[in-house]
């Protein structure tokens, strides 16, 4: 008998390094970077329906039902195999909206894959990877649950295990808005494509982010949170930010720089992961 209720974690990812290698003739750009999860993020609650109604709660402010991610990947996966069953969807939001922490596309993913369990479909990983596609180019690693690195616009995967030290992040109190970001003059767009194994075997020591100049212009917020942090401790941003998080070996310096963050900064330590808790509260 299928689940009639669900609990999953919908987890925050960090993109360990991210290169724009090309600008696409639709606009979009080419990259390769190295995704990794947190054992941090969201929480889903789902419940299985005696009726066909899909409802979410609570509302996201400034998000509507049609947009939220959650909704629309529940509907996408009743389009894709006719079942008409309902779901309670209920969403413990911990990950800030634009951060560049892939909450949106987290929470996705966890639906495909709750839902997925819930009423009983059955379908492939890969079904609910190419679906997820259709939700945004990010959800397909969460959907597949392990570290990877990403080519294309991020949706091609390839499964990496990287190294795992405790993280420092931090969200400036600025949402910044990922079109500006990729529509600047200035935005780096021509780096040279490498290797999965030539990033692999350069190490965290050399990877960057192709977005943090332009985001350092663009949100002074953020740059004085890179200044501070990166006299401390290895760091970077996240995607297009506006998260920038600090690399540590141990979660007693984790814990030693929380303690000295500015007050005002909203910040949260989390371990590095190379397999989704998602896929481990499944297999459970």
């Amino acid at each position: 008998m299928p689940d009639t209720r669900l609990v999953l974690p919908a987890p925050a990812k960090l993109n360990r390094l991210l290169h724009i290698t090309g600008r696409r003739a639709d606009g979009y750009h080419e990259l390769q970077t190295l995704f990794q999860f947190l054992d941090h993020g969201d929480t889903l609650s789902l419940g299985r329906r005696d009726d066909d109604t899909l409802h979410l709660s609570p509302a996201l402010a400034g998000v509507t039902a049609d947009d939220n991610l959650i909704v629309r990947a529940a509907r996408l996966l009743r389009e894709a195999t006719g079942t008409r069953q309902g779901a309670d969807l209920h969403l413990t939001k911990r990950l800030p909206l634009g951060g560049g922490l892939g909450g949106g596309s987290s929470d996705a993913a966890t639906t495909l894959l709750g839902l997925d369990r819930l009423w009983g479909l059955d379908l492939s990983l890969d079904t609910l990877a190419e679906l997820g596609l259709a939700l945004g180019a990010d959800v397909p690693v969460f959907v597949r649950g392990h570290a990877a690195w990403a080519e294309g616009v991020g949706e091609r995967l390839t499964p990496v295990t990287l190294d795992t030290p405790w993280f420092v992040v931090v969200h400036p109190g600025v949402t910044v808005a990922t079109p500006a970001v990729f529509r600047a003059p200035e935005l780096t767009r021509d780096t040279p494509p490498i290797t999965m194994a030539r990033a692999l075997q350069g190490g965290a020591a050399s990877w960057r982010n192709d977005c943090e100049p332009t985001v350092r212009t663009l949100y002074p917020e953020v740059a004085r949170v890179l200044d501070w942090l990166q006299d401390r401790a290895p760091s970077m941003l996240t995607g297009t930010g506006a998260c920038v998080f600090a690399s540590l070996d141990r979660e007693v310096d984790a814990d030693a720089l929380l303690a000295e963050m500015p007050a005002g900064w909203h910040a949260f330590k989390a371990h590095g992961l190379n397999r989704s808790p998602l896929h481990d509260a499944l297999d459970r």
